[in-house]
């Protein structure tokens, strides 16, 4: 089944979409990911370069992205060196996100649905991307919201898979 023109995210509290719904200005979405850069390989020193994102994307009511706040915390090395310190990585993503929700007016979280979009801020790709994994020719028949890695398809009701 292809790719719907706006796809339905359905809000599950206390998981990955527990900070997404509509607010004054249309919908959102908010995460605190970490991801690598678009092409990254594995080896010696991978630590500095997977980074955590605080990531807030803002779409209009028709669900056409209208702009996003993408902020780099850290990385997982730093994390690592000072995990339970106060100003640590996770740390300031968490108080970054606080200000960034507190910023919404009339935020009120829920379900929504949006239109694919994508973009890539240092070398990382953020945005729901319609894509193709179905053998055959034919039209996407999936979307991924990235760097989350969060996979929605048929039945298009919203729940997705990772």
């Amino acid at each position: 089944m292809a790719v719907p023109e706006i796809i339905p995210i359905a809000h599950e509290p206390d998981y990955r979409t527990q900070t997404i719904g509509r607010y004054a200005e249309g919908r959102f979405f908010a995460s605190i990911t970490y991801a690598f850069p678009d092409g990254f390989r594995h080896g010696e020193g991978w630590e500095e370069s997977k980074r955590l994102y605080v990531v807030l994307h803002r779409f209009d009511s028709e669900g056409h992205h209208a702009d996003s706040d993408i902020w780099c915390a850290g990385t997982w090395a730093e994390q690592q060196r000072r995990p339970y310190d106060v100003d640590s990585v996770a740390s300031r993503a968490e108080a970054r996100m606080a200000a960034l929700l507190d910023g919404l007016s009339r935020r009120e979280y829920g379900d929504i649905a949006i239109r694919p979009f994508r973009l890539t801020v240092g070398g990382v790709i953020f945005g729901l991307v319609a894509e193709r994994h179905e053998d055959g020719e034919g039209d996407d028949d999936w979307a991924e919201l990235y760097p989350d890695r969060l996979g929605f398809s048929a039945p298009w009701d919203g729940r997705y898979d990772t």
